[in-house]
């Protein structure tokens, strides 16, 4: 049953207040209502014997022998004012020869295909191939996703400019600081450079230049006083954190390794006193080989209870199922009971820190307790001279022992000092 007709100027009210028609006892077909807008030619809305309202667009489109009606949207999912300008864009359209069916298909198209090409996307596949497969994978996620992704995520690598990346770095900058900044900047290069190495037609808006801070002043220097050493220690007793953290802390300083070296120390790497730290979760890519003092041994615990398997990680929340992770929340537990008692001591706040300026500490007593610098440095596990000590991971291991006990020793000096508060000590060999 063809569609009754109406042709007025459209409103939203009008529209609201259409009503369904009524079916004609006998009828053949479901009755429909059609009422067209005096504004646009062909454009109307039409109504279903069920209450549906649609804005549609009636005229001859290209390639058809008559007029057919074709839909523009549902009322409600698009407004009156955006359905009418899209007639009047399809009559334009149809005027040129060109059917607006195929011509929003390719938008379509265009769309999709930009859409694989945002900063989003190209990070996305940037950390599911390369990041992912990296030990700092938690840091540079996280800073891609709170500095980079909200800035230009959206934006095609292809219309990105340079004004964009400084912009991006400006707001790390007064946010985050310059090294922070300089960091958000490394992490976004690598990613660019590496789609460039996929993508022949993508250039990297990132040039010389652009890094807000000089390598020299981003390297950190920080090396914990006395005092503040035993305030950590102080701090770690109180704080609010996992059971496992104060230990793993004290391994970050007796044993002068990186966060994430310590966090996933698992059983299966420990032998009586030693420690080795497979190569492939170490910097250098070579096994690290550390004998543990008695005051590192004293914090690893046994088995887990209930624990299933031969491997468990020792520093975990999850009864050494998973490494400890919780690095962000715990520090702050941790300064916030330092904080505590040195306010209640009548002392200042003390100067921020970070865990990595633990292994800095330790390094710089190992040189107070007069352990010999290229010993110290095999202890921080450097390679010595360019000499990539292979052959034998146990190489120098003796003089590690001496040198990590020393260490110890140190510590436990500057932990509980004499009276009159000087720490003396007489150093590996004297």
């Amino acid at each position: 049953m063809p569609a009754k007709k109406h042709r007025k100027e459209l409103t939203v009210t009008m529209v609201s207040k259409l009503k369904a028609p009524t079916a004609k006892l006998g009828a053949k077909y479901p009755p429909r209502l059609w009422v067209a807008d005096s504004l646009v030619p062909g454009f109307g809305v039409r109504i279903t014997d069920k209450g549906s309202k649609t804005y549609v667009l009636r005229t001859r489109y290209p390639g058809e022998a008559s007029a057919s009606r074709r839909e523009i949207g549902k009322v409600g999912e698009i407004e009156l004012t955006d359905a009418r300008d899209k007639a009047r864009g399809w009559l334009k359209l149809v005027g040129e020869g060109k059917d607006p069916a195929k011509v929003e298909a390719k938008k379509r198209d265009v769309q999709i295909e930009r859409d694989a090409t945002t900063v989003n996307a190209i990070l996305d596949d940037f950390v599911k191939r390369h990041v992912s497969k990296l030990r700092s994978e938690d840091q540079i996620t996280a800073a891609l996703d709170a500095h980079v992704r909200p800035q230009i995520g959206e934006t095609s690598i292809y219309d990105l400019k340079r004004r964009q990346i400084v912009e991006m770095l400006d707001h790390v900058e007064d946010s985050a600081g310059p090294v922070m900044a300089d960091r958000v900047l490394a992490h976004v290069r690598k990613a660019f450079n590496w789609q460039a190495a996929r993508d022949d037609d993508f250039l990297s808006p990132i040039v010389r230049g652009m890094a807000r801070t000089k390598p020299k002043d981003r390297a950190r220097k920080r090396v914990l006083t006395d005092e503040e050493i035993r305030d950590i220690w102080n701090g770690l007793e109180t704080a609010k954190v996992p059971a496992c953290y104060p230990a793993y802390v004290k391994s970050l300083l007796l044993l002068m390794t990186r966060r994430n070296e310590s966090a996933a120390m698992s059983s299966i790497e420990l032998e009586g006193d030693i420690w080795t730290i497979p190569g492939e979760r170490y910097k250098n890519k070579l096994d690290h080989v550390i004998p543990l003092p008695p005051q590192a041994r004293s914090l690893i615990g046994a088995k887990p209870q209930g624990f299933k398997g031969n491997s468990w990680f020792v520093f975990s929340t999850t009864g050494g199922k998973r490494p400890f992770s919780g690095f962000s929340k715990a520090k702050v537990a941790l300064d916030a009971a330092i904080a505590k008692n040195r306010k209640t001591e009548n002392r200042p706040e003390m100067p921020g820190w970070t865990l990595h300026d633990l292994r800095r500490t330790a390094r710089s007593l190992m040189s107070r307790a007069k352990v010999p610098a290229d010993h110290a440095e095999r202890c921080m596990g450097h390679v010595i001279g360019g000499v990539r000590e292979t052959y034998d991971r146990y190489e120098y291991l003796e003089e590690k022992r001496a040198a990590f006990e020393a260490l110890a020793g140190l510590l436990e000096l500057i932990l509980n000092p004499p009276a009159d508060n000087v720490v003396p000590f007489a150093g590996v060999g004297q």
